[in-house]
């Protein structure tokens, strides 16, 4: 076989080196991105690596070559990796072993051509041509010719007839001889057997290494990988199997468990999967609470809307008994009077009235009148037709209805509102509103004559709430105030402690209501500045382009209860 030069094997073995150890080593900086790792200006570039290896990284990493693995079995990876491994190996003991074995042939070979050139010797200085030695080469020649270096030279010619192991650059490794009176003698000589019997070792090594190697991979292919891993692969993927599908043992049992990564693996996976089942059962039994405390809510709730139509029917019925009640206390009053007079009329037949008699009557009958019509403003619900209305206006056109009253012109009314606050409301049924509190004012001085001082004050200003701009209209007056047992119930049907045919106990009811109505609030209370009574409507302000000419002229559609 041929024999490598010194240079050749050291590139080789170095190269073969590189590969290897480059393959189980972490990845050079020089393979990372950029961004991860930071080049200072002071840090000096690395110098060029004797085999760059990223060729070689960019043709493993492919898709093709990932994905020759990624695809493959475990046993059939590791087939293919034991395969690699061992093309390896035969490369590696190609580099390693070659080199010396033929540095043993070289020296058996020079050994053998300095034993034969000191046996050639004494016919070499003889005259006459130089004699044929099969399976070597005999030359004679100068320096040049032979090629050999200046040392070796000076060593045979100091040393004339004595054989001198020399390597020629031309002609191989040998012997030579100063041969006295003919020069310089080199002979080469080749050793077929001894290179067959190094061949052969050499096979046999390579083979010896591979057969021991393979015997390793049999041996864990049949006697420690299916019983440490192919198996508890198997295990733990029929448990996953069986916690996807329901079907199977999820926990891996103990004494299947080995004593390795695999098993610290399996041990990790039984906790996990025993963590979540104990979590699943608690959100099961959560649930199942959650539905109990649902049913219970449901059933509560049912029972507190029966409760509330129970309340809601209660209330109506406490309100028409109420109201029943109070129609029934405003009846009795004007029927006894009039039954009063009938049955006199019936007694004394063919008679007349007397005018005091029939102005007695006929106040009854207004009064009556007044009760009915009362009745129907309160039980009237109908939307309110806004637009923009001037507050002043509105308050002026009440004060002015409330004046024709005899009684109530005694009361000085001072409209005191600014002009150029403007309301959306339905004017008319806001004019009754101001009518009722302005004449309820009137009544709480008591019968005529005033006492002195009585007055009325309407005012109105601009106020923020819940974002927007509202109008306060307050209607306050001096006299004696709200009685504290009227106070909790002012707005409800006949609170009013005057049940005669100044009031029917309904004014406020319906005034309240006409506000509501209006989206509105409608307050009421004595007054902390002095003595009296104040009354406050609030009501949403109209937007800024309501103008004089938008003003709703003021038409009340019913005359105040």
């Amino acid at each position: 076989m041929p024999l490598p030069s010194e240079g050749w094997r050291l590139t080789m073995l170095c190269w073969v080196s590189r590969v290897i150890l480059g393959s189980l080593t972490e990845p050079d900086l020089a393979d990372a991105p950029s961004t991860s790792r930071p080049h200072s200006r002071e840090t000096p570039e690395p110098p060029p690596a004797f085999f760059d290896r990223r060729p070689l990284r960019a043709l493993l990493r492919a898709p093709l070559g990932r994905g020759l693995l990624t695809r493959m079995r475990i046993r059939k990876k590791l087939v293919v990796l034991h395969t690699l491994f061992s093309l390896v190996l035969a490369a590696i003991l190609l580099v390693a072993l070659r080199p010396a074995l033929a540095e043993i042939v070289k020296r058996a070979e020079a050994s053998q051509a300095v034993a034969m050139l000191d046996v050639l010797g004494p016919e070499l200085g003889k005259a006459g041509p130089l004699p044929a030695l099969p399976g070597a080469i005999l030359r004679m020649g100068d320096e040049r010719e032979l090629g050999l270096g200046p040392q070796q030279w000076a060593d045979a010619s100091a040393r004339p007839g004595t054989a001198v192991p020399a390597a020629s650059e031309s002609g191989g490794d040998g012997a030579i001889m100063w041969v006295p009176g003919r020069g310089m003698a080199m002979l080469s000589v080749r050793l077929p057997a001894v290179r067959a019997a190094v061949t052969r070792l050499y096979l046999f090594v390579v083979v010896a290494l591979l057969a021991a190697y393979a015997a390793v991979v049999i041996a864990l292919e049949v006697l420690v990988l299916p019983q440490n891993v192919y198996e508890p692969i198997r295990r733990m993927y029929a448990a996953d199997l069986a916690v996807a599908g329901g079907v199977g043992e999820e926990i891996i049992p103990e004494h299947a468990i080995p004593s390795d990564e695999l098993g610290d693996i399996m041990r990790s996976r039984n906790q996990t999967v025993e963590r979540l089942r104990a979590h699943e059962a608690a959100l099961a039994d959560a649930l199942a609470q959650l539905e109990a405390v649902a049913t219970d809510l449901r059933r509560k709730n049912h029972l507190l809307e029966a409760t509330q139509r129970n309340l809601a029917d209660a209330d109506r019925l406490a309100g028409l008994g109420m109201m029943s009640a109070g129609i029934a206390h405003e009846l009795n009053t004007p029927l006894a009077v009039l039954k009063g007079l009938v049955e006199r009329l019936g007694a004394q037949p063919g008679t007349s009235p007397s005018p005091a008699e029939a102005a007695l009557m006929l106040r009854v009958v207004g009064r009556l009148e007044r009760l009915s019509e009362g009745l129907l403003d309160y039980a009237r619900v109908r939307p309110p037709s806004s637009r923009p209305a001037q507050i002043w206006g509105v308050v002026q056109e009440a004060a002015t209805l409330v004046s024709l009253d005899r009684e109530a012109s005694r009361v000085a009314v001072t409209n005191a509102v600014d002009e150029a606050i403007f309301v959306e409301c339905d004017a008319g049924r806001m004019v009754q509103v101001f009518v009722n509190l302005i004449r309820n004012a009137v009544d709480a001085f008591g019968p005529p004559p005033a006492p002195a001082g009585a007055a009325i004050m309407v005012e109105a200003r601009t106020v923020p709430r819940e974002g927007t701009d509202w109008v306060s209209i307050t209607v306050r007056d001096n006299g004696p105030g709200i009685s504290a047992a009227v106070l909790p119930r002012l707005f409800e049907p006949f609170a009013t402690t005057r049940l005669d045919s100044r009031g029917t106990g309904l004014g406020l009811a319906v005034a309240e209501g006409i506000v509501r109505e209006h989206s509105g609030l409608l307050l009421g209370g004595n007054r902390t500045d002095g003595p009296g009574a104040v009354f406050e409507v609030l009501l949403p302000k109209a937007g800024l382009h309501a103008r004089a000419d938008a003003v709703e002229s003021v038409q009340p559609g019913a005359h105040p209860a």
